[in-house]
Formats: structure tokens, sequence, C-alpha cells
């Protein structure tokens, strides 16, 4: 019989696939001796039953029973008992942190007779109908559907009448009277009464957990962080402690460093007489940790300890919440902490210089997507002038955005293409959607532990926390700041969530420190050292090279300064155009030999001056030229532009100009349905006689020069588009053809490695054959993609890729990271087969996902030699070739 239930000393940190997240790390805390109220946790194989049929699984109740009849023996009380109640929290935990995602429901086993038992049993009546209060709210809520704003607009409505702002202010009676009202709203609303059975209050409270797993947050949450659907969540079944039972008691969140900055130190925020989801919520606001040592000098040096025995068991940053309940400390919860890249980068250095973790392990816990975001610009805080409001600086970063006041408005805005600012009082899990599609988040409660903060560092956002300054008004949809200045939807606002700043407008922006020592070379001690260290070991890891797509003499050396090793792709179509465009327009429009010689002639010289500077850039590195592969009617007016000028004179009476006349029909003569699969790549060189001839030259008499000056070329030529291996042995020939002739001109050999794109599903299905008359492949995964899935990539982006992404078709767009199922195993093809013939062949990628985090480890997998991206990514895929060559060498994030 399958099992489901395991009690707190039976699990360890190992077993979060089974246990999840929180519950094996409360086993593991459990089993480090460390103070953590017990209890039992039902595995993720008891959710995963549950949401596949419907039902409870059988034997669930029977297993959940004899572990409650063993906490309650050793509690001495049973759940719900009248005069001394045991009462439960019931917890979501799935293997991954989700915070705040799924549901909880605190203290199970309250009713009408057991709230009296527990006002007798604390001596402390205020309490109990306080802790009656929230079972009541959240059972409502999570459990039985009834909508959470309705319980504040009652809490509200109670607060106004009594004459008080805050819920401390209102006594036993008012919180009598309240649980009253929650009880009557949930039968009004359901149709059912609250239910007085501490069992059925379990049994339901479990089955919702369950249920939130598949609630919209959760789904998207898991959407963004590509966590797997499958996976289910576990639930944690704990004796309830508390912390709102006087000014001896309390709550808070705690880090064993800085994660915002990464500074050492102990971190987080308390709350004095509250429970854990208070501090959370962002309803109060907290005071910083350290003033627990004032108020309770004994809890915060056993905290300090415990804190200091968890980050050396888990050799990292650890997130930790606790609850001191009169004088006691009670561990509630640890876990590997969610920090920013700036933290990131910064632990992971400070913890190799400590001994903690080994070079390889520091870098196998950054990413190439936070390194991404430390290049992001900064506002220039000279040009700033004044802030319209001061918060904690929760998450850093600069963002710009029209201010929006709840998530539906930020979907929409967003979606429509606008950048926006989600502004609230304090966020709730509920807020998702409009976190993820805001630039920036921004509220005037709660601290650097609250929900919008921890979830905000969590996925990369900039957040401003507890801008107290600031009066939000979602109803009016304006925020006023504290010399009375009112900001409406809409109005542009900036929020440096480095400073926890806010101004008026588009603040200027500013190269990062990074950015700025990538273009210079000039380090700094800090974030910017860490990050060059963690460079560094990546490069002495990596089996991958890495190229960059760079079309001009500048891009070229700036790839080189942020580490390039050559240039992938070196797109010839970019240089035509501008005033050269003419020339082509010369060339299309020839009407003989002669008069096509003479376009591809001016043509020669401007190709060669382009190589020179490029070749001279990467002087000793591997330069591979694209041959011309666009459609020629791209460097040709637009036909509706040209046919409109054309009728207009008509229209008038007056001669059409001859040159418009003359390109309309050129226009007409060359337009295809489908010009991507049409005339472009290989088939032009095939069907206009001379054009390679002339690229190929300027590649040769550019090396010529190069060498000439004392320099060390190494340009390869690559034919694009080509799907047979007879295309590419034409081409090959005139390609050899024209490199004799200009080593015989010039005296000096001139040797270009011939190679092709595989970017046709049809090539890598025969790349054995095209690699006969290859000397490298290179990936065109752009083309390849959409030659495999059929998508025109312009067209389906906008038209349903998000559609797709909902229902679970795509984790992530395949024009963004690999479709390894199917690009990838045209790729896996293609290498094996290329090699079988050509073992000695080189073999790369040049599309965007050359520079894709999740597609550089695919790439190393695949075997291939080297992956070419964008100049700004090059830094990102060294990173991330370093991290794929760890993964083989069996070193990993070892938390």
């Amino acid at each position: 019989m399958v099992r489901y239930v395991y009690d707190f000393h039976e699990g360890s940190r190992d077993l979060a696939g089974l246990l999840g997240g929180k519950g094996a790390n409360l086993a593991e805390m459990t089993r480090l001796g460390l103070p953590v109220p017990p209890g039992f946790v039902i595995s993720t194989e008891a959710c995963r039953a549950f949401l596949a049929t419907g039902a409870e699984p059988d034997g669930l109740s029977q297993e959940i029973s004899r572990h409650l009849t063993g906490l309650e023996s050793a509690a001495g009380r049973l759940l719900g008992q009248p005069d001394n109640p045991l009462l439960l929290s019931v917890r979501s935990g799935a293997r991954f942190s989700m915070p705040g995602m799924m549901e909880t429901i605190l203290d199970i086993g309250l009713n009408d007779e057991s709230v009296l038992g527990l006002a007798k049993s604390s001596g402390n009546e205020r309490f109990a109908w306080d802790s009656y209060r929230r079972l009541v709210q959240m059972f409502g809520s999570t459990v039985m559907g009834v909508d959470s704003a309705l319980f504040e607009r009652a809490m509200g409505l109670l607060k106004e009448i009594r004459g008080v702002t805050d819920d401390l202010h209102l006594d036993a009676g008012d919180l009598a009277e309240l649980v009253e009202m929650y009880k009557n709203l949930i039968a009004d609303e359901t149709g059912e009464t609250f239910p007085q059975a501490p069992a059925e209050q379990l049994r339901r409270a479990v089955l919702a957990v369950f249920r939130s797993w598949n609630g919209e947050r959760a789904r998207l949450y898991r959407r963004r962080e590509h966590i797997p659907d499958d996976l289910g969540t576990a639930v944690t079944v704990q004796r309830m402690v508390f912390g709102n039972l006087g000014p001896d008691s309390g709550s808070g969140v705690a880090f064993t460093r800085d994660p915002a900055t990464g500074r050492p130190g102990l971190y987080g925020d308390y709350l004095a007489d509250a429970q854990g989801e208070d501090v959370v919520a962002g309803i109060r606001n907290t005071v910083p940790l350290a003033e627990l040592e004032r108020l309770d000098p004994t809890s915060y040096g056993r905290l300090r300890d415990h804190m200091e025995t968890l980050e050396r068991h888990y050799r990292d940053l650890c997130d930790i919440e606790f609850t001191i309940e009169r004088g006691t400390l009670w561990m509630l919860q640890t876990r590997v902490g969610k920090r920013t890249a700036e933290a990131a980068f910064s632990i992971a250095a400070q913890l190799t210089d400590e001994g903690i973790v080994t070079p390889d392990e520091a870098l196998a816990r950054v990413t190439g997507e936070q390194l991404a975001r430390l290049m992001f610009p900064r506002f220039d805080a000279s040009a700033t002038g004044d802030a319209l409001a001061h918060g904690l600086p929760a998450s850093p970063g600069a963002a710009v955005g029209s201010a929006v006041f709840d998530s539906a408005e930020a979907v929409r805005r967003a979606a429509a293409g606008e950048k926006v600012v989600l502004v609230r009082q304090e966020t709730t899990p509920d807020d998702l959607p409009g976190m993820v599609a805001a630039q920036a988040v921004l509220t005037s409660r709660g601290g650097k532990t609250s929900h919008a903060a921890v979830v905000a560092r969590g996925m990369g956002k900039v957040c401003v926390c507890g801008a107290e300054e600031l009066t939000v008004d979602t109803d009016a949809r304006r925020f006023t700041t504290g010399d009375g200045t009112v900001v409406e939807e809409g109005t542009v606002i900036s929020v440096d969530g480095s400073a926890g700043a806010v101004y008026a407008g588009a603040a200027a922006l500013v190269d990062s420190a990074l950015m700025r020592y990538f273009e210079t070379g000039e380090g700094s001690p800090g974030l910017v050292e860490s990050v060059a260290r963690t460079l560094q070991q990546a490069d002495g890891v990596r089996r991958l090279e890495v190229r960059a797509n760079a079309d001009t003499p500048e891009d070229a050396a700036r790839a080189r300064r942020f580490g390039a090793q050559g240039i992938g792709l070196c797109r010839t179509e970019h240089m035509f155009l501008g005033e050269r465009r003419k020339l082509v327009e010369e060339m299309i429009l020839a009407d003989t030999d002669a008069a096509r010689e003479r376009a591809l002639d001016a043509l020669l010289p401007l190709q060669r001056q382009d190589f020179t500077g490029i070749l001279e850039a990467m002087d000793g590195l591997p330069v591979t030229i694209r041959l011309l592969d666009p459609p020629l009617h791209e460097f040709l007016p637009d036909r509706t532009d040209l046919a409109v000028r054309v009728a207009t004179a008509e229209a008038q009476g007056a001669a059409p100009d001859p040159h418009d006349t003359e390109l309309l029909a050129a226009v007409s003569r060359m337009h295809e349905e489908n010009p991507m699969l049409g005339l472009r790549g290989v088939r032009l060189g095939l069907v206009i006689p001379g054009l390679v001839a002339m690229q190929v030259r300027a590649i040769a008499e550019a090396v010529v020069e190069r060498i000439r000056a004392g320099g060390s070329p190494e340009a390869e030529i690559m034919v694009p588009l080509v799907g047979a291996v007879e295309e590419l042995r034409i081409e090959r020939e005139v390609v050899e053809r024209v490199l004799a002739r200009v080593a015989e001109e010039t005296g000096i050999p001139v040797h270009c490695p011939v190679g092709t794109m595989i970017e046709l599903p049809r090539a890598a299905l025969t790349a054995g054959r095209i690699a006969e008359e290859a000397e490298f492949f290179s990936f065109g995964t752009n083309d390849l993609t959409q030659t495999t899935w059929g998508f025109s990539r312009d067209d389906v982006e906008a038209a349903f890729f998000s559609a797709y992404l909902d229902k679970g078709i795509f984790a992530a767009s395949p024009f963004e990271t690999i479709d390894r199922a199917g690009v990838g195993r045209l790729v896996d093809i293609a290498v094996a087969e290329g090699r079988a013939t050509r073992p000695d062949l080189k073999i790369g990628v040049c599309g965007e996902h050359g520079g894709d985090p999740d597609s550089v480890h695919f790439f190393h997998s695949a075997g291939l030699d080297y992956v070419s991206c964008s100049p700004f990514r090059v830094p990102v895929a060294r990173l991330e070739a370093g991290r794929a060559a760890l993964t083989e060498l069996g070193t990993s994030d070892s938390r």
C-alpha cells in the first residue's frame, strides 16, 4: 500500500521531491535539534493522486488520523479539545519555493466551544477571538471560496464603527462580533455553515491546499519560473505556536545575509504581537530585525545562533521564518533564500573566500539570467531631481512606466505594449499577474520581507516597499505624496529599486558599473570584482567557445572587449544598406551582363573595406562571413509606395518617374507570397551571375590586405540556406576558383574554410552528405525553428503564442529557448551524421539561441564547438558555457 504521510523526524532535506521544500527543511531542522513545533507532512504523491482522480486517495484519512494521534499524545491534548485545544496549521510546500502562490490555513481546531477554552487556558480572551477570526476568514476564502475582499470589507466597517484604524485596537468583544459577521457572510455566500468539527476542518483544509496547486496564480508563477506542472505540492500539518499573545510574543522573517545586496550579517523584519502572515502581508509595517535584540535579547541571541547553524549546514544564504511565543523561540521554516542578481554574485564570492564552497560550486550558484540583469542601465543620480518618495530598496534596478493601481489594469496595459509600474498599499498573491506584467512594484506598506519584496526579488523585478510618505488610493486610482503632489493613473514615474526612491517622469539612464567594466576593463571592488572572478572561473572550465554576431568593425571590437573568441556570424546584407542601396538597385535592374558587372564592381571596394575593418578588429580570431542571404526585394522600395507614386502621377496627368516605373516593374516581378522560403540564400548565388564571386573576391582581397599589414586574418566563408549538397558543391567551386585567382594575382596564398548554415530540416537530415563539401556547420536556429514548426515568426508570436504558453504547449517560446525535442533532435542528427563523414567538422550555432542560457547547456551536451550571439550577450554565454561544463564534470549546485 502506498504511504502518504511522514512525521518530521522521518524526513530530511534530501526528500524535497516527496515532502516538498517546506516539509523537507522542517524535517532537516528537527534532525539538527532546532526548536521546531512538531508535525507531519502529507506527500506530493498524495497531491498527485488527488489531482489525477479528484478524490481523496485511499487510505489517506486513516494515515492522517494515526499521525494526528501521535501529535495529540505528545502534546497531551486533543485537536479542538474544548477546555485546552490543540490547534494546527495547514500549509502548502512544493519542491520549489512558490512564495504566497498556494494556500495556508491557521488555527485549525477552533470552534464556538474551543475558543472559550483557548481564552481560558491562555489567559488572553482577545488572543483567542483573534485566532478564531483568522481561522474563519482563511477557511472561508481558501476552502469555501468566499471572496477575501468581503472579509476585509467587514473588518473595515467594524473599525470604522469603532473609530479605530488598526485591528490591534479592536477588543475581544469586537473580534467575537467579527467572527459572527464572518460566519454569516460565509452562510450567505455559500449556503453552508462554517464547520465546527475539527476533523472536518483538517480534512477540507488539506484538500484545499491540494487544489491550490492548480490555482491561477500558482500556474502563472510556475510558467514564469519554469517549474513543471506535474510535481504537485506537499502539505505540512504542524502544531500552532502563537506570536499574537502579547508584547512578549511576535513573528519575523530573517536572512543570514542581505538578499538584496549580499552584505553579510543578520537581516530581516520583526513584528511584535503578530502572526507570521502579518509580517509577509505587509499590512502592518515591521521593525528591523536588529530591534529584536533590544526587545528580547535572549530570543535574539538564540535566533542568531540558529541562523549561523543553518547557514553552515546549508552552505548558503538561508531564509528563515520564526515565532516567539511568550519568550520561547520557535523555528517555523527555512530554505535557501531567493536573492537578487547582485546578491547572488556577491554571496557566491563571499562563500568562496570563507572556504564554504569551491570556485566551481560558486559558479554553479549564479546564472546567465542574473548576469544579464546586472548589465541593465541604472538611473543617472545627477539628473533625477527630487524624489516623490522614499521607501525600502527591496529589489534593485531601474524601471520607468505608467502608474497603475490594480493587477488587471497592469496586465491590460502591458499587453497593449505600455510599460507600467504597479502601485499598491501592499500586494497579495492575487496581484501576481500584475507583478509579472509590470516593470516595477511600488507599495506604501510592508518591509523587505513582505510579499511584494520576496516575489519581486525572485522574479528580478524592481521593487520599492514601505514608502510610507505615499497615500495610495486604489479606488480613486492615484497616490498622494507627503507634500501633497497627486499622481494619477497613467502618469509616468521612475522607480529606483537600488536606492528605494521614486521620481516623477522618465529619469535618465546610464550604463551600469558592470557594463563600464566590460567596455573599459576597469574593475572595482565589490560586485564588479565578484562577477569578474566568476567569469574567469567559467572561462577556465568551459569547453564551448563563445563568438559574437557582428557586422561592423565597431561591433566586432566591442564583442572582443566582452570576451568573444571570434565572429560566428557576419551578415553581409547589412553592408548593402544606406547609401549603398542605390548600387544594389542598379545590380537588380541591370538588363545586361555588363551593367550587372559595373554594379558589382562598384560594390566590391566597399565590401572589401568592410571586411578589412572587421578582420582587423578580430585579428587572430575566426570571422565567419555569411554570403548574401535575404531576398533582393528587401533592398528595393516598398511595392505599395511605388504603386501609389506611379498611380498618383498618372491620375494627375503627369508622366511617372521612369525610375519609379522601372523599380515597380522589378518589385512586381520579384514579388513572392512567402519570400522567406523563396529566392534567398544559396539560391541567389545560383541564379544571379557574379554575386558570389564579387563577395568572395572582397573577402579574399581583405585577407591579403591584412596579411600585408602584418595581421593574422582568419576569414571563413559560410553559404546560407543550403538544402542539398549539390547547391553547396556548385557554390564551393565558385569560391575556390576566386580564392585561387586572388592568390595568383597577389602572390599571397588565401585559404578560407567553406561551410554552410544548417537552417532547413532537409539540411539537418542530409548532414552526412553535406559534410562532404562543408568544412564547418553553423546552425541558424531562427530559421530552423521556423521551418521545423511551420511558423512564420513575425506572424505567430503576436497571434497565438500567449495562448500556447497558457495552455502549456510551450514552456517557453521556441524562438527564445531551443526546442530540444524537435529542433534539438535535428541538431543531434546533423552533428552525428556530419562528424561521421568528417570527424574534424567544426560545428557552431549563430541563431539567437546562442546567447540563451538554457540553450547554451543544450549546445554543450550536443557536442557543438562554439555558440555565437550578440556582443551584449557574450558574457552571459561565457558564464553558461562554464556552468554547462560543470554539469558534465559532476559539479553542480550543491544546496
